[in-house]
C-alpha cells in the first residue's frame, strides 16, 4: 500500500547538511556560554559583553551568594576543643599577665583622601569599587556602626577576576590593597542581621575614581 506520509530521499536533508547544521548549533552553544552563561553565573566575561548588559555584575552577586553559603555551612560544623587554660593562641599565661607599658607612642593621625558611609538594611548587600592600575596600593580602613557584616574583598577586569579577602560577623577591617591587575578592586558587604547598619570606608592611595555600586 503507499502511503504518503512516508518522506522521499530527495526530501530528507544530505549528510553535508547535516554537518552544516550540527556545526552552527556547536558554535552558537559556545557563544551562548562565552557571551551570557560565564558572565550571568560566574562573573567571568572574556568578551565584555556581560559587562555591557550588566550580567558581569549579576554573576558577581551569585559568587558572591555561594561563597557567603560555603562560609555559613562551614560555621556550622562541629568546632574543635578549646585549648588548655593558661594559654591563648599559643602564649603562655605567664607572658599574657604581664603588664602593659606605661606610655605608648601615639600613632600619627591618617589623613584620608575619600570616605564613603553606606547603610545597609537586613539582608541588603553592596559595593564600593576603586579604579586601580595593576600594582597600585591604597590604605583603607572600613567600621560597621550598629552591628557586623559578610564581606568580600575582589577586583575585576574584562576576562579576570580575584577575590583577596573574605569574611563573615566582622565589625570592621583595615589594611593595604594592592591591585593585582588593571581594573576595579573593592569591597561587598551583606547585612545578615536583624537590625541596619552602617558601614563607612575610608581610602587614600593610588586610585583614579572611587563608586557606589547598588
Amino acid at each position: 500500500m503507499y502511503n504518503s506520509d512516508t518522506p522521499l530521499r530527495a526530501e530528507l536533508p544530505s549528510s553535508k547538511q547535516l554537518v552544516r547544521s550540527t556545526i552552527l548549533a556547536a558554535i552558537s552553544a559556545v557563544v551562548l556560554l562565552v557571551a551570557v552563561v560565564l558572565p550571568a553565573e560566574y562573573g567571568i566575561d572574556p568578551t565584555g559583553i556581560g559587562r555591557v548588559l550588566r550580567m558581569t555584575e549579576m554573576g558577581n552577586i551569585k559568587q558572591q551568594l555561594a561563597a557567603e553559603a560555603a562560609a555559613d555551612a562551614a560555621a556550622a560544623a562541629p568546632v574543635a576543643p578549646a585549648q588548655a587554660a593558661g594559654t591563648t593562641l599559643g602564649v603562655s599565661s605567664a607572658n599574657a599577665a604581664q603588664p602593659a607599658p606605661a606610655m605608648v607612642a601615639a600613632a600619627p593621625k591618617v589623613v584620608w583622601r575619600d570616605e564613603m558611609p553606606v547603610t545597609l538594611t537586613p539582608g541588603e548587600g553592596t559595593e564600593i569599587k576603586l579604579k586601580m592600575a595593576e600594582g597600585a596600593k591604597v590604605q583603607y580602613s572600613w567600621v560597621v556602626e550598629g552591628g557586623a557584616v559578610n564581606f568580600d574583598t575582589h577586583g575585576d577586569a574584562p576576562g579576570k577576576s580575584i577575590s583577596y579577602e573574605k569574611g563573615r560577623g566582622v565589625a570592621s577591617d583595615e589594611g593595604v590593597l594592592e591591585a593585582a591587575f588593571t581594573g576595579n578592586h573593592g569591597w561587598y558587604w551583606r547585612n545578615r542581621g536583624e537590625a541596619n547598619v552602617k558601614v563607612v570606608l575610608r581610602t587614600r592611595g593610588d586610585y583614579t575614581d572611587i563608586k557606589h555600586v547598588k
